[in-house]
Parts: C-alpha cells; sequence; structure tokens
C-alpha cells in the first residue's frame, strides 16, 4: 500500500503472491489550505477533487514560506541597523556579526525557493514532488554560512595587522543587544514554525539564527576589552566568532549530507516499527525503510500477518497501520505497506 509523495490516500495492498490493489482514505485526514495561486492548481492533476489538492503538505509549505518572510524582514532589518553603527564605529567584531547576519537572511532565499516548489507537487518527470529541491537549498545554505565566516576571518586578521581605532562604543554595545534580540526572535520563530510543519531544515536554520544571537553578545566583550584599554580584543573577538560559524557550518553540512544521501534519524525508524507493531493482527514488522523527502518522511515497510487471512482482512490490517503510523510519526507523507504470511521466508 502506497500514498502519494502528497500525502494523498492511494493505497496500494501487496499480500504475498496477490496483486490486487485497493484505494482508500487509510484513514489520515488532509488539512485544506488556502492561497495558492490559480496556475499551481493546474499541477495537481490528480483523479481526486479539488479539495484533495491542498492537502497538509501545501499548507505546510505556505506556512514555511510565510515564516522565512518574516524571518528575512525581521534579520535584515537587525544587519541594516547594525551596519550603520559599523560605518561609524570600525569595529570588526560587530562588522563579522553584521556579515553573519546578513547571510542568515540570505540563507532565508534557497529554503524560500524550495518550499514554492514543493507546492508543485508531483508529476510525470518527478513523481514524488519537489521536495528534495529542499536539500538542495541546505547545500546553499552551508555556502552561503561558510562564506560568511571567510569575510569576517579576513576582516578580523585585516584590523590585526592594520588596526584602527574603535569609537562610538555605547553604539556598537546597543548594536550587539540588537543584534541578540533580532536573532533570538527570529529564531524562536523559525524553530516554532518549523516544528509545527516538521521542516527539519527551517528549525535548524532557526538554531543557526540562536548561535548567532549569542556570537552577537560577544560583541559585546570586545567593548569592554576597548573601553578598559585593550583594543585587540575587538578584531579577537571578530576570529572568534568567526570560528564558532566555522563550527556551525561543520554541523550544518553534515546534517545536509546525511539528507542527501537518504540518511534517517534511527528514533524515526524506531517509532515506524513501534507504531506498526501496536496493529492487532500484525505479527512482525521487517524491512522497514524511511528517508526525508523535502519536510516529509517517506516509509515502506513489511509486516507479516496469519496466512490464512484473506485479501480484505490483510486491506484492513494496512489501513490500521498507516493510521496507527499517522498517528505517532511526526510529518509522515508518503506510505508503502508489503503484507506477507507470518509462514513466508524471510
Amino acid at each position: 500500500m502506497s500514498h502519494s509523495p502528497h500525502g494523498h490516500g492511494h493505497d496500494h495492498l501487496h499480500p504475498h503472491g496477490e496483486p490486487p490493489h485497493a484505494h482508500g482514505p487509510g484513514g489520515h485526514s488532509h488539512a485544506h489550505g488556502a492561497g495558492i495561486l490559480g496556475w499551481l492548481r493546474g499541477t495537481f492533476g490528480h483523479s481526486h477533487d479539488v479539495g484533495d489538492k491542498v492537502d497538509e503538505s501545501l499548507e505546510s509549505s505556505e506556512r514555511g514560506i510565510w515564516a522565512l518572510k518574516v524571518s528575512l524582514v525581521g534579520l535584515g532589518l537587525t544587519a541594516l541597523f547594525q551596519v550603520v553603527i559599523v560605518w561609524f564605529s570600525s569595529s570588526v567584531a560587530l562588522l563579522a556579526d553584521t556579515i553573519h547576519n546578513f547571510a542568515d537572511a540570505g540563507t532565508s532565499i534557497p529554503l524560500w525557493i524550495a518550499f514554492a516548489l514543493a507546492r508543485r507537487g508531483a508529476g510525470r518527470r518527478f513523481t514524488y514532488g519537489y521536495g528534495k529541491v529542499e536539500d538542495v537549498a541546505g547545500v546553499l545554505i552551508v555556502l552561503i554560512i561558510l562564506s560568511s565566516a571567510c569575510v569576517a576571518g579576513y576582516e578580523a586578521v585585516l584590523k590585526i595587522l592594520h588596526p584602527r581605532p574603535m569609537t562610538h562604543l555605547g553604539w556598537v554595545a546597543a548594536a550587539a543587544v540588537i543584534g541578540f534580540l533580532g536573532n533570538e526572535a527570529v529564531a524562536v520563530f523559525r524553530i516554532r514554525v518549523g516544528r509545527e510543519i516538521g521542516s527539519a531544515a527551517l528549525v535548524a536554520d532557526g538554531l543557526h539564527s540562536r548561535v548567532d544571537g549569542f556570537t552577537s553578545l560577544a560583541v559585546l566583550a570586545g567593548v569592554v576589552g576597548v573601553w578598559a584599554g585593550f583594543p585587540i580584543v575587538d578584531p579577537l573577538v571578530g576570529i572568534a566568532i568567526t570560528i564558532a560559524i566555522l563550527f556551525i557550518v561543520r554541523d550544518a553540512a553534515r546534517a545536509v549530507w546525511n539528507r542527501l544521501i537518504d540518511g534517517i534519524e534511527p528514533a524515526i525508524v524506531g517509532e515506524i516499527e513501534h507504531a506498526a507493531m501496536h496493529v492487532a493482527g500484525v505479527k512482525g514488522v521487517r524491512q522497514v525503510r524511511a528517508r526525508w523527502v523535502g519536510h516529509k518522511v517517506f516509509t515502506d515497510l513489511q509486516v507479516t500477518v496469519d496466512p490464512d487471512l484473506s485479501v480484505r482482512g490483510s486491506q484492513e490490517i494496512v489501513e490500521a497501520v498507516v493510521l496507527e503510523l499517522r498517528r505517532h510519526v511526526r510529518s509522515l507523507g508518503s506510505v508503502v505497506v508489503d503484507v506477507r504470511p507470518s509462514s513466508a521466508d524471510s
């Protein structure tokens, strides 16, 4: 039994040695969203009615785009305020933080494009939809963050080699605090929406903003150092921020790489196995496979049942398995359940 990449109820029963197919809702519900442009509706050319086309996956993409728009404006305004202070103060630590805030705002753009493409749904060429574009966006995000680290580090080293006095210490401190507050507000917003729609990329982007907020606070250390008569602290804090950004790059690159090669959290596989075993009539669960496609988990698994069970009985178990999976596994997308008699060879 399978579901389409959009989460529609296309249930295909595959008992061992028997190919019949039955179609039904599979026990899951659709979230009917609004605001999809008319020309996008034409891309969902399935046999269902229009109400079934605007499903939970599309609604989550809409909310993701909305979150990115808001965070882009918030971080952009924060960075613009900081750049004015950098111009007057010559603070390298604040410059490094400002560059990274612009980069963080810029990471919203590829993710925005990925969410927009995901709304187009599946077709004859991209039969699983455009969810994997989110992983490609992740690669671009990593490159943007890496570039910001290189620029910030270069500016910090340049100031060590060619010192420039920092002025307007009070304004620099204020800009650092505003940078922290702006990043933390965006972090809370991105993480909350990301968890609501099941987007690991959006949650990771939110955690990234939270780290940026603390790097903004680090700028205060540079201000204190200059105020105490140690101007070298400012470029040193810039280097420290650069190193912090590189750690973010490492963690983000690792997460993106795992997604690109279809890595999945073992806990999710455990949830799938656990949920399926809770269904009456399921004797065992084998060959569980799962992967992220955008911010949805696609999975296929094999369940064993009583070998004397009828096709109708097997179909009922399949529907019950899908319903149980959707109750317990967050962000579940397409599901394929293969039914085998318990006496079959492994």
